[in-house]
């Protein structure tokens, strides 16, 4: 029979020994540092998925705005009433689109497209961000058609694929 003063653990007594309690201590460090490695693994994916996801949107922002921008010119170049014309300028590239007695200028200068209406008119811009812009025209057969090559400026330093847009337009009056 165990008296008081046989037991000197009161883990003992319960039938635990006392390396056990050493081994469960380590065992809890295991698993604690298991789910730290875990939960920063977890962390990492959602960053990088939170980071790209951002990166989206903005391309997606970027491509839409040249789209745009693209239906707008060929609708300006669809509606003229003149000959079009481009030329350079110390900027870059200006290319008018007569409207009657008005006209609509696009201008690419300082890395970014502007346009205007009438000569005497604010410039605003419609595209932003622009690396390089051509607009020429494109002599068909029986047409002269006009267009329009930009690629825009990649948020991202790799892109594999840079933005780049083409537009074509044919005007209803042959120049």
């Amino acid at each position: 029979m165990n008296t008081k003063s046989e037991i000197r653990n009161p883990r003992e007594a319960r039938g635990w020994k006392s390396e056990t309690a050493g081994y469960m201590l380590v065992e809890c460090l295991v698993y604690i540092s298991v789910l730290m490695i875990l939960m920063g693994l977890g962390f990492a994916a959602f960053y990088s998925c939170w980071d790209k996801s951002k990166s989206l949107r903005y391309h997606a922002d970027d491509i839409a705005r040249a789209l745009h921008t693209g239906d707008r010119s060929r609708a300006d170049i669809r509606q003229a009433t003149g000959r079009i014309t481009v030329e350079a300028t110390p900027n870059g590239q200006r290319l008018q689109i007569p409207h009657g007695t008005d006209a609509v200028d696009y201008e690419f200068a300082a890395g970014q497209l502007r346009r205007r209406f009438s000569p005497g008119g604010d410039w605003t811009t419609v595209l932003p961000k622009v690396r390089t812009s051509d607009m020429r025209p494109d002599p068909r057969t029986h047409v002269t058609a006009w267009r329009w090559d930009v690629e825009l400026v990649p948020t991202r330093p790799q892109v594999r694929v840079p933005p780049m847009f083409a537009f074509e337009a044919v005007p209803p009056v042959a120049p």
